[in-house]
């Protein structure tokens, strides 16, 4: 992957996960995923390709145990990388747009995701699913890989599905509406000159 000046590397490791985390804000979108839940990755790569965002995501977790250890975890890392690729040294998101929002429709179903990367960190999180798996992945945890991704990038992020029946189609509208809004959110906004978007003059 070729580093832009807003890319990142960053990974961890505990007793549950061993995690590497590459992205570059200014990509095109490609993706080289790796966390031994199908599924998941599947999901990881529409974030990456409606992003924009390049991504290079490597996780060997506790699957043995379940999913749990590995989604929250790889929520953690690649949140922490999309902050740092934003703010860099500053710790502030200088020079983007700020918000961002998208709706996505998959067949039936329709979800919403309405997004601030404004360092108060939040998640509301209205989805239901019909089922109780979708492949092997248990669905109550993909708001775990949602709120720990907002709680470490330093965003309010409100997802929501407005309807929908099938549950595969309910996930992965989820993870497409938060790609495209992490797209507008994260470009660029020459009229700002490098400054925050904030009345406060930093964020």
């Amino acid at each position: 992957m070729a580093k832009s000046a807003r890319s990142a590397e960053k990974s961890r490791e505990t007793k549950e996960t061993q995690i590497k985390v590459r992205v570059d804000v200014d990509g095109v979108g490609a993706s080289n995923i790796s966390t031994g839940i199908g599924f998941f990755d599947h999901m990881l790569e529409s974030l990456a390709k409606h992003s924009s965002i390049d991504m290079d995501i490597e996780c060997k977790g506790d699957l043995h145990i379940d999913f749990h250890h590995t989604m929250e975890d790889v929520g953690i890392v690649l949140g922490v990388a999309i902050r740092e690729a934003l703010t860099g040294k500053s710790g502030g998101f200088s020079g983007i747009q700020r918000f961002g929002h998208a709706y996505i429709p998959m067949d039936e179903t329709l979800a919403r995701a309405t997004m601030d990367l404004c360092n108060r960190p939040y998640l509301i999180w209205r989805v239901d699913f019909t089922r109780d798996k979708v492949g092997d992945v248990d669905t109550e945890l993909f708001k775990e890989f949602f709120h720990a991704f907002a709680m470490n990038s330093g965003t309010c992020l409100h997802v929501e599905c407005l309807y929908g029946v099938n549950s595969h189609h309910i996930a992965e509208a989820c993870f497409k509406a938060l790609a495209r809004a992490l797209r507008m959110a994260v470009s660029p906004d020459e009229r700002l000159k490098g400054q925050a978007a904030s009345t406060k003059g930093a964020l």
